[in-house]
């Protein structure tokens, strides 16, 4: 069975405060391990108001604190900001409160702007690869009594270390170090990637100390609903922001009917179609027919839903939806 994940890119909602947006995460973190999710993952963005996670460290611990079987964690920390050694014992600590439940996924992307990236403090991204491999040293506990530096608390387990990336750079990375890997396949400029970094990955793969065989997972967005049309209405908010962030305007999403009253040109109609071309959004039945289709190509473990609805009620339906479609499949 294709394992069902979901990641959380905290998007704003227009006319909704960011504080209600933020303590949604912990209810639909819940109602995802009811519906048998095994992950729920949380992005980070910074100097955006289009993606208002900027910590989910934070917010990981106080979804583990209010779930009891869901795999939580990151997709992913942006390395690039941050000491190997922080990370390293920021996420002991979460090991320590949800034992064996505790993703770490990295990400190379400063998820932000320049300015964001410079006051942020530390840019990294020339050493991603040296960084990931430093951070391991220090997730491992085999020899680190023997380092002058070593990170705490010590745990009977370590987090699940993940490479998440839109590139192959990223996919032979992890093969490289035998670790887990995702790719975002929910953006147009990383799709046409998606079958070069899934060959890599596979053919590169090393077994290591945290993984023995390889193990992929696809981030997709997702949206199901009664019918088609009412998915495709419901998917209008997307759309708007797409084309807003063509022109480097961003905000939080309008709701659908503002944006069904859009009068959009030719050019962005058609821009608003290649967005749906990878995007999976449909009656529940097509959504999960396409969804398999995806994971049988790639020989994908697992898939990482990714679901922008103005109502939260929506997105619940949506997921709801698409695992019960999924469980008859099975």
């Amino acid at each position: 069975m294709i394992a069902l994940s979901y990641l959380d890119q905290s998007p704003a909602v227009e006319g909704v405060a960011h504080e209600a947006v933020t303590r949604d995460a912990l209810s639909f973190a819940s109602a995802c391990e009811a519906m048998g999710f095994k992950r729920y993952w949380l992005a980070e963005h910074h100097n955006g108001a289009a993606n208002i996670g900027t910590a989910p460290e934070i917010l990981a611990a106080a979804i583990a604190a209010t779930t009891q079987r869901i795999r939580v964690g990151t997709a992913g920390v942006l390395l690039s900001h941050y000491a190997p050694l922080k990370v390293a014992e920021q996420f002991r600590v979460l090991e320590a409160l949800a034992p064996g439940r505790i993703d770490l996924g990295l990400g190379r992307s400063p998820g932000g702007s320049d300015a964001a990236a410079v006051a942020l403090g530390r840019q990294g991204q020339a050493t991603f690869d040296a960084d990931v491999a430093a951070l391991l040293d220090f997730l491992r506990d085999d020899g680190q009594a023997q380092r002058d530096v070593r990170a705490y608390p010590i745990v009977p387990r370590v987090p699940e270390p993940w490479v998440l990336s839109s590139s192959p750079r990223g996919a032979a990375l992890a093969a490289q170090l035998g670790l887990p890997y995702c790719f975002n396949a929910s953006h147009d400029l990383n799709h046409g990637l998606l079958d070069e970094a899934v060959a890599r990955y596979f053919a590169d793969f090393r077994p290591g100390a945290f993984g023995e065989k390889p193990y992929l997972s696809l981030n997709v967005f997702a949206l199901a609903a009664g019918t088609t049309e009412q998915a495709h209405f419901l998917f209008g908010p997307r759309g708007h922001w797409r084309l807003q962030l063509d022109r480097k305007a961003r905000g939080g999403m309008v709701s659908p009917d503002v944006a069904a009253r859009q009068n959009y040109s030719v050019a962005e109609r058609e821009r608003i179609a290649r967005t749906l071309d990878y995007s999976f959004v449909g009656d529940a039945g097509d959504v999960v027919s396409r969804l398999i289709a995806l994971a049988r190509r790639f020989d994908a473990n697992e898939l990482v839903l990714t679901t922008w609805a103005h109502d939260p009620a929506d997105r619940h339906r949506s997921c709801a939806l698409i695992a019960a479609a999924m469980a008859e499949r099975a």
